[in-house]
């Protein structure tokens, strides 16, 4: 299988994305290297070449562009395939509906095991696509932020783009 590659700016910083060839997301984050966010791509769907370079992945893309934009809707859509135990894909399948700041209790919940609050904390660490599956929308039980692979300033700058975008 082939798989692509592209970063671009954003305002928190180089964003990469590493896109199968049938355009589905496996991996996305606040980097420029590519090799290491490959890295957190599952065994089992991570191709054996490396990933090409693009300067842009098409819809996707324009996905993200819109998302800066103001459109915090648009990547809502975009394909995204993670692997992991069935707990795990159901808790990301679930973060894909969450469209304003949850707790990790209340995901839990959404995610169908109210009482599993670390193993949804987990899911949210090992979640391979950010801001496709949007993990910084999770938050500490007093509202603080906890943790995020991609760094605190960057899920403070996505809530507060969003906050914007959502109260405009």
């Amino acid at each position: 299988m082939t798989w692509y590659t592209s970063t671009m700016d954003t305002p928190p910083g180089p964003f990469t994305i590493l896109l199968a060839g049938d355009d589905t997301v496996l991996a996305s984050g606040w980097t420029a290297d590519a090799e290491l966010l490959a890295s957190v791509v599952h065994a089992s769907l991570r191709p054996r070449s490396r990933p090409q370079p693009r300067a842009d992945l098409g819809p996707v893309t324009k996905a993200v562009l819109a998302y800066l934009d103001g459109d915090v809707a648009a990547v809502d859509d975009v394909p995204v395939r993670q692997r992991s135990g069935v707990f795990l894909e159901q808790a990301w399948q679930a973060l894909r509906q969450v469209r304003r700041p949850v707790t990790y209790t209340e995901f839990a919940a959404l995610a169908g095991r109210p009482a599993a609050v670390r193993a949804a904390a987990q899911a949210c660490a090992r979640n391979a696509a950010a801001l496709f599956v949007p993990c910084h929308r999770v938050l500490r039980t007093d509202g603080t932020l906890g943790g995020f692979r991609w760094g605190l300033p960057v899920k403070r700058w996505l809530l507060d783009h969003e906050a914007e975008t959502n109260a405009a």
